[in-house]
């Protein structure tokens, strides 16, 4: 264990910011041509891939490295929902998600992120495991979705469809265990429920 606080600019969290910036370049990639060209469609799918894979390397980094950091706990969770939510409101633009899935997941990650920020002044709260598995779950979902589904086999959609309640149905049960946790925390701070509103 060393002295030091690890630096900010460590290179788990350099990965971290890198994946922040990839979701505007994935976002023109994925609209380019009207959104449903196969070539669009497959470069899109391959960044968002290579994105969402970056989120176990920053991970191992950090801890590799014992470079784990306040600041990385909070923008890793926050790239992660950066990357999920603009696929799920350009899928649902493009016509190829239904906005109530879309509203749902959204809905959830703000409310937890809005959370996590009240909860700072006593305590960064990390991504759980069970936040960490939505996380995949979300991201295996959106790949499927952004493949060029309609020239695959009609069992690909079947797939994504089935991947995407799964992961609606993990996202909703994940926020709920946030939302204890942070009442947890309240509790143990001897503040009422309704405190930092």
């Amino acid at each position: 264990m060393v002295d030091d606080a690890p630096s900010a600019w460590n290179p788990a969290n350099v990965v971290t910011v890198l994946r922040i910036a990839v979701v505007p370049v994935f976002a023109v990639v994925l609209l380019a041509d009207g959104g449903h060209t196969v070539t669009g469609r497959l470069l899109a799918t391959g960044l968002f891939v290579l994105a969402a894979a970056s989120d176990r390397l920053d991970g191992w980094l950090a801890r590799r490295s014992g470079q784990v950091t306040d600041i990385g706990k909070i923008l890793d969770p926050i790239a992660d929902k950066l990357l999920i939510g603009s696929a799920l409101v350009l899928l649902s633009w493009l016509g190829d998600l239904s906005w109530a899935v879309t509203a749902v997941v959204l809905v959830r990650e703000l409310g937890i992120t809005v959370m996590r920020f009240f909860l700072l002044r006593y305590v960064v709260l990390p991504a759980s495991r069970g936040g960490k598995l939505k996380t995949v779950l979300q991201a295996v979902a959106i790949s499927l979705y952004l493949l060029p589904l309609a020239h695959l086999p009609p069992a690909v959609a079947v797939l994504a469809a089935l991947a995407m309640a799964l992961a609606v149905v993990v996202t909703l049960l994940t926020g709920l265990d946030y939302v204890r946790d942070a009442l947890r925390i309240r509790r143990a701070a001897g503040l009422p429920p309704s405190a930092g509103r």
